[in-house]
């Protein structure tokens, strides 16, 4: 269902021209109006959905604890710490408790992606050279 109306949304989206339109709630029977960015927004969560990929929606800017920080890149609290404490992500102290901008942790995300990619392709092209892999 959420590929189907993904695909319809999108390409309505790709029709509308202002900020707002209305919307029908059929069971109801009434329309209201809907900022089209909020749209979007459902259809991005649609998009991660279809894939059974899971989603957060986090109001931007904000500070994280240290624990949403590490259940968003993945790790542990500990690991995450160990991560601030060597300069891999700024914080910032508020008392004695650590804060991590949400830019900051989606900038290492990529990051480590990215590097994660990168070793992947040498890992497969090293295969590859050894005869591991089919043509």
């Amino acid at each position: 269902m959420a590929t189907s109306t993904l695909k319809q949304l999108t390409r309505l989206l790709k029709e509308l021209d202002s900020e707002t339109t209305q919307i029908e709630l059929l069971e109801l029977g009434e329309k209201i109006e809907l900022p089209v960015q909020a749209l979007r927004i459902l259809a991005t969560y649609l998009e991660y959905t279809s894939k059974g990929k899971p989603v957060a929606l986090i109001p931007v800017p904000t500070e994280l604890t240290t624990q949403a920080a590490a259940d968003l890149i993945g790790c542990s609290r500990p690991h995450l710490i160990k991560l601030l404490d060597k300069g891999e992500i700024p914080f910032t102290k508020v008392g004695k408790h650590r804060r991590v901008k949400l830019e900051d942790v989606v900038e290492y995300k990529k990051k480590l992606k990215a590097r994660q990619k990168k070793y992947l392709s040498k890992i497969m092209s090293a295969d590859e050279a050894d005869g591991l892999y089919d043509s």
